[in-house]
């Protein structure tokens, strides 16, 4: 990517790590954690465009600079009923809340969003291996806690 590119840089990865960070803390967090991530972007743009993983550099960036003070409870997804979304199991969001960070981000960006097992790995800089296993984990303990069998 040219290094004098910025517009470049934000087109790229901005929607990406939006998706991800949502994933990861819901809408106010994560809209905090994009803010910091695109603001570092900004200050360190040469430094960040000649990496080979930007988005996942931007990705821990957020990470780190979002994390709060203390450890919040609060409900990651709001309501499907009250968003309108009759068609959502009203218990994803409390069920989604259940699972580890990682999990929840590669369930919601691979089966939410249609990210291949590829591209969230690269954005959490871990091998698709890693990104499989935890898909798998989290749909598992997703049907446990709403009690749907698989279909094989």
């Amino acid at each position: 990517m040219p290094v004098d590119d910025f517009d470049a840089l934000v087109e790229e990865v901005r929607p990406r790590l939006a998706r991800a960070f949502v994933a990861a803390y819901g809408r106010q967090r994560g809209e905090e954690a994009l803010a910091e991530a695109m603001t570092v972007a900004w200050e360190r743009f040469p430094e960040v465009a000649a990496m080979d993983n930007p988005a996942g550099f931007l990705y821990r960036v957020g990470q780190s600079r979002s994390r709060p003070r203390r450890r919040l409870r609060a409900s990651t997804f709001p309501s499907p009923v009250a968003l309108g979304l009759p068609d959502i199991e009203p218990a994803l969001p409390a069920a989604l809340d259940q699972l580890s960070e990682r999990q929840r981000v590669c369930v919601v960006l691979v089966h939410g969003f249609g990210w291949t097992h590829r591209e969230v790995a690269g954005l959490l800089d871990v091998s698709r291996t890693s990104v499989q296993n935890h898909v798998e984990r989290g749909l598992e303990s997703l049907r446990s806690e709403l009690g749907v069998t698989p279909h094989v």
